[in-house]
């Protein structure tokens, strides 16, 4: 029995089935490049689904994790340390939030970020002298993707991710994304909050129309709805600026972050504006064993730090253009595609039914190039962000050959 055998052996016999896994067992990587138990190498256009925004081996990365271990990798959030504090202030600055909450994922940084926009609700109605027991509605999108925990899947657009686990959160209604008059048409006097990805992910890679996050901004200051931007996926520098939405010229209340925040360690995060940090949470409504602690906030710290200090997402917003010529060429001369749309290193090629996209991904995997698939049919792209063109011309070349 080879290595890849014994370790998909001894998952298969330990490990709850949840993920349906490709027969690779991955050992390394060096650059934008995976190599597996059997010395197999992998150009990789998914990067963790998207977490590993520079690659791996990253020297600085590296250095910073292991000072980190040294000296203190955990304790309570009872107590201040310096990570945290640089972390908080790092991130305030990218983003143009005013205060930050660190979670240990991207479900919980939703699912705070619910809670905040709950208690901002339930804060306004006090003041009025109005019924504090009314349900609080949120509008959410179909086709959208939030995360896997009981309050993050019922704001998820998506019948499959969510019946089996009924009864959810009461008061969420879905609006179709990028319609305008479908979101009007579900607000009332108890919506506290509309929530959104800025590109829809796991929807298959749909950029927010312009027109369209201006009106839903514009509605929710005209009503004092709460507006909670969603880029755990989207955001750190992957559509060519540190977050998608400050492409369209607008700020939410309250922003969600994971994925590369932590360069490969588990952190989120949900920032609030000041409007929102002066009338929610206080102490006692919300805390995190984990969230925050020495180690990640680090990680977080030595992330946003390399991204400013080499210009990472301007890298991204000069290289757009290059990446997206090459798939609207694979696009143009394939008839199993439909088009092309994203934005920045968040990729998508739509493919025809008869073409399934996990086929193509398991294709490509085979040949040495690591994608991703997304809802309706889609072959998602997230490469590291230190990708240059000779990658892309690599990845395009093999995605050519294997959709034809």
């Amino acid at each position: 029995m080879g290595k890849t055998a014994k370790i998909m052996e001894k998952s298969e016999k330990n490990l709850l089935h949840v993920y349906n896994r490709f027969p690779v067992a991955f050992d390394y990587g060096k650059g934008v490049y995976l190599y597996d138990v059997e010395g197999n190498k992998y150009l990789d256009f998914a990067s963790g689904i998207g977490v590993n925004a520079f690659g791996y081996g990253d020297k600085e990365i590296e250095k910073a994790l292991k000072d980190q271990v040294k000296s203190l990798t955990h304790i309570s959030n009872l107590f201040y340390t310096k990570p945290l504090a640089d972390a908080a202030a790092l991130f305030n600055e990218i983003s143009g939030m005013d205060k930050v909450f660190f979670t240990n994922s991207g479900a919980e940084a939703i699912d705070g970020a619910l809670k905040t926009a709950k208690k901002y609700a339930y804060l306004k109605r006090q003041k009025a002298g109005k019924d504090t027991s009314a349900p609080e509605e949120i509008i959410a999108m179909n086709s959208s993707f939030h995360g896997r925990t009981v309050g993050s899947l019922a704001v998820t657009g998506n019948d499959h991710y969510r019946e089996p686990f009924y009864p959810l959160m009461d008061g969420v209604k879905f609006a179709d994304f990028n319609d305008f008059a479908s979101v009007q048409s579900l607000v009332t006097e108890n919506t506290c909050a509309i929530i959104m990805e800025t590109i829809q992910g796991e929807g298959g890679i749909i950029p927010a129309d312009k027109d369209f996050l201006l009106n839903v901004r514009k509605l929710c200051d005209e009503k004092d709805i709460l507006l909670i931007v969603d880029e755990i996926q989207c955001g750190m520098g992957r559509s060519g600026k540190f977050f998608a939405f400050q492409k369209y010229g607008i700020q939410p209340d309250i922003l969600t972050s994971a994925k590369a925040l932590g360069a490969g360690v588990p952190i989120g995060a949900f920032g609030v504006n000041k409007k929102v940090a002066e009338n929610s949470l206080v102490p006692g409504d919300h805390g995190s064993t984990f969230g925050g602690n020495p180690l990640a906030a680090r990680a977080a710290v030595t992330s946003i730090s390399i991204m400013k200090e080499r210009k990472l997402p301007q890298h991204v917003e000069e290289l757009t253009p290059y990446f997206e010529k090459k798939l609207d060429e694979i696009a143009d001369s394939s008839s199993n595609v439909i088009e092309r749309r994203g934005m920045g290193f968040m990729q998508g090629l739509v493919l025809k039914d008869s073409v399934k996209a996990g086929g193509v991904v398991n294709k490509l995997l085979m040949k040495g190039l690591v994608t991703l698939s997304a809802e309706h049919n889609v072959l998602r792209l997230l490469p590291p962000l230190v990708i240059e063109k000779k990658d892309i011309d690599k990845a395009c070349k093999l995605i050519a050959k294997v959709i034809k």
